[in-house]
């Protein structure tokens, strides 16, 4: 298959790809598996594809039996298929930081070299037990589109977007693995979560890509991946019990930013301190910039 002209920088539109998958025992089954649906999402020219958190491994594991080389493997062949197929690709994994280790969103460019790596900074309890918390927020590159990124849990802290996007970020991206009781994650339909509020009150549209089914342990995934508009219309839905690929072109004219940006001068009294802000949220992104690729 013949790669596609990468974009040009500041463009107007994006096809973004949500993959909402059920995770495998290995982490050979987790790679064909997402081989597969980048393939797919390739063939209905995406490009970005966004992977749930943890998407290298599954969630619901033990983490401190983790073999880095393994890992370390597999996000070589995560680049080497996001260069096969010319794409971005946004996976989430497990990530080593010397003898630490981060619950991360890694973003990989069409050339497929790993650049940019955000780690959960607002950890669960069952994540304290395993990964470090993470001290910067997300702010990227794709296309030279600027964009944020979340993982999970995080969708509860509403200035985790808020910032970004008044530092510039015009699109949203949130990988997720749900792991809840069935009678909780039965709850979790139709799209009804705050996702929508959040794309509107920022004026950017929000890719989630969540897990689905179950996870052991009486633990499931509700799946109800989602991309939504930046008016709060969502175009794509995936159900709660199967596997989906679901594929949006967004038009980021009507990515404004309004309210982020008008936050920014009224009140008054805010202003010059949430300015300082967003330099700082600036500065602190810069951390996740790999230079070196995976290996950092």
């Amino acid at each position: 298959m013949a790669k596609p002209a990468p974009a040009s920088p500041g463009r107007s539109t994006l096809r973004v790809a949500a993959a909402q998958l059920k995770f495998r025992p290995t982490l050979r089954e987790n790679i064909e598996r997402i081989e597969s649906v980048i393939g797919r999402a390739a063939d209905r020219g995406a490009d970005v594809v966004l992977l749930p958190e943890c998407a290298t491994t599954g969630y619901a594991i033990d983490f401190r039996r983790l073999d880095r080389s393994e890992l370390h493997d597999a996000l070589l062949q995560l680049g080497s298929l996001a260069g096969k197929y010319g794409i971005h690709l946004l996976a989430g994994t497990p990530w080593f930081n010397g003898r630490r280790l981060h619950n991360s969103l890694v973003v990989f460019n069409r050339s497929g070299r790993a650049v940019y790596q955000y780690s959960k900074c607002h950890l669960t309890p069952r994540d304290r037990e395993t990964f470090t918390p993470g001290n910067a927020l997300a702010l990227f590159e794709l296309d030279g589109i600027p964009a944020t990124a979340l993982i999970c849990h995080e969708r509860r802290y509403p200035e985790l977007v808020r910032l970004p996007v008044m530092a510039g970020a015009r699109i949203i991206f949130h990988p997720n693995a749900g792991l809840d009781s069935l009678a909780v994650s039965r709850k979790k339909r139709g799209g009804r979560d705050g996702i929508a509020a959040r794309a509107f009150e920022n004026a950017v549209p929000y890719v989630f890509a969540n897990s689905v089914g179950p996870q052991g342990g009486g633990l499931w995934s509700a799946g109800d991946s989602k991309i939504v508009d930046s008016d709060g219309t969502v175009l794509q839905l995936a159900g709660n019990t199967s596997e989906a690929l679901l594929i949006a072109d967004l038009d980021l004219s009507r990515a404004t930013r309004k309210y982020a940006v008008e936050a920014l001068s009224e009140p008054r009294f805010l202003a010059r301190s949430l300015k300082s802000l967003v330099t700082l949220v600036r500065r602190q992104a810069r951390r996740g910039i790999l230079r070196n690729g995976i290996d950092g």
